[in-house]
């Protein structure tokens, strides 16, 4: 049970959010002995909660506000309500992601500098590097569980059949293709049970085997009588003092009434939507624009990754649910390769969708889902294996979150809307992707191939992004506002840039180290 902090205690740091980026400040700053209050604007589920039901979990956990995605691609079309398929939950998306913990690569850091100024893109170099991030990516997989890696010995998950058929078209076309480095247990591991291998890894782990703060960081946070977590609390802004000092956290509690929490150090972790929309939420008269956005980016170059699917029929059976849900990556193109017609790379991570699932994202939208090529394939669905597409989402200005004019929620705030479109960049690279998979999965006697549009963003990254320039950014290396010393962005807002891995292991990674600096400002009373 969380210790309970009186709401004028303004020592404390107010974090908001309890996913991979809020649960993992809350345990980092208790582990060193700082107070912390964590905002979380969902419930707190139990593992009596976690389900193998694909749509049951989904209804469940997810984030179900009213959101309006505009902006001219076939997502905004499918999906206008349902830009992002994350959680809103004690444990945030950790709850609900399939454990791929990657590290970025060296070139995916310095973007501009390697392929320079992009025609339509508002692409700029991170603060920081591959070398500066390399021991903290060492202790977030240890922290983590992350399996094939030197930080935990812990051996990989084994080639499931679904992996066999991709390393073997991969082994045809000359691709790499190796087993993913999953935050997923194979062995007993920090009292947690090893894989049970059901399959249905997003839709929570019933086992504990797959690391979500939910049970482990914000448990262990609460054990130190350091944290306070508030469930059913929604961050509605973030007030200040006449210096532009953040003072406190004013939100709305689980009886829908509003309170104010004073605050040492703010700390936002509430997504690449809701991070921002609460910045620009906070505007005020010494910040009209919003709160930390003398550069005018909060809210800009939100980023997704170029994703997309490809899936194959065969004349005999594959079982690809008979495995983690990401057994796979071939990473043959995961470098940036400009002669491919595309700069930054992807790489193709063999993922199963269950069977409900598939049939929502085979052909999603009012007017597909049915017809005899759409039948046949569900009636092979024994018979697929498949990726999903992972690339390098370039950032734009266009690509924004802004507040809705006239419509508002449930707590009486603007609704965001979120513009995605896709730069010529991202088309590219998706169309080389499928082209790619298609290879493959015709060198092994493929009897159709299914291209998959993209479904709603479960990797949102930018709209608080990081540069050592603060006319060109939000935040500078640390995660700390360039116009407000006291107030911290700790989630994937903060990229720079989205890679081609999946985010949450850079998340954890930078967590750990905005934590130690926290910590040692504090110690010598900066903060």
């Amino acid at each position: 049970m969380s210790r309970q902090f009186d709401l004028n205690d303004d020592s404390l740091v107010v974090i908001i959010g309890s996913g991979a980026g809020g649960g993992t400040l809350a345990n980092e700053l208790a582990q060193k002995g700082i107070r912390s209050v964590v905002l979380e604007a969902g419930k707190r589920f139990t593992m009596e909660d976690i389900e193998n039901d694909e749509w049951g979990m989904f209804n469940k956990i997810s984030w179900l506000d009213q959101r309006n995605l505009v902006g001219p691609s076939r997502l905004a079309e499918d999906f206008p309500n349902l830009p992002a398929w994350i959680v809103k939950g004690v444990g945030g998306s950790t709850i609900h992601w399939a454990g791929v913990a990657m590290r970025f690569q060296e070139h995916e850091f310095k973007m501009k500098t390697l392929n320079g100024e992009i025609a339509g893109a508002n692409v700029e170099d991170w603060p920081l590097s591959l070398k500066d991030l390399e021991p903290y990516y060492a202790l977030a997989e240890k922290k983590m569980g992350v399996c094939g890696t030197e930080a935990t010995g812990m051996p990989f998950h084994g080639k499931s059949s679904h992996y066999q058929v991709i390393e073997a078209g991969a082994n045809r076309v000359g691709a790499r293709c190796e087993q993913a480095h999953l935050a997923i247990n194979t062995v007993p591991f920090d009292g947690r049970a090893p894989c049970q291998v059901t399959g249905f890894c997003m839709q929570g782990c019933r086992f504990g085997a797959k690391w979500s703060t939910m049970y482990t960081e914000i448990p262990k946070a609460e054990a130190t009588g350091s944290v306070e977590v508030r469930p059913n609390c929604m961050a509605l802004k973030i007030e200040h003092d006449r210096d532009g000092k953040a003072t406190g956290v004013l939100y709305a509690d689980a009886d829908g009434e509003v309170q104010f929490q004073k605050a040492r150090i703010v700390a936002v972790a509430a997504n690449s939507i809701e991070s921002p929309r609460l910045l620009l939420n906070s505007a005020s008269s010494l910040f009209p624009d919003g709160l930390a956005n003398s550069s005018g980016q909060v809210g800009k170059n939100y980023m997704t990754h170029v994703t997309g699917g490809s899936y194959a029929e065969f004349d005999h059976p594959v079982h690809m649910e008979r495995s983690t849900v990401v057994p796979g990556i071939v990473t043959e193109w995961e470098d940036n390769d400009p002669s491919r017609g595309h700069v930054g790379g992807y790489e193709l991570e063999a993922l199963h969708l269950g069977l409900p699932f598939m049939a929502a994202f085979l052909d999603p939208g009012a007017a597909n889902g049915w017809g005899r090529q759409f039948a046949r394939s569900m009636e092979n669905y024994s018979r697929m294996a498949g990726f999903w597409i992972c690339g390098e989402d370039l950032a734009l200005e266009s690509n924004r979150i802004t507040l809705h004019p006239t419509k508002k929620d449930q707590y009486g705030l603007p609704v965001p809307v979120v513009h995605k479109a896709d730069h010529d960049n991202d088309t590219r690279m998706r169309n080389h992707a499928y082209r790619m998979s298609r290879e493959l999965f015709s060198a092994i006697g493929a009897r159709h191939v299914n291209d998959l549009p993209p479904y709603p963003a479960s990797h949102n990254m930018g709209t608080n992004r990081m540069h050592a320039k603060a006319q060109d950014g939000v935040v500078n290396q640390w995660g700390q506002s360039h116009d407000i010393d006291n107030l911290f962005i700790s989630d994937g807002s903060q990229f720079t840039s989205s890679g081609t891995e999946n985010p949450t292991l850079t998340i954890v990674a930078l967590t750990i180290r905005q934590a130690e600096y926290i910590a040692e400002r504090m110690t010598r009373g900066e903060l």
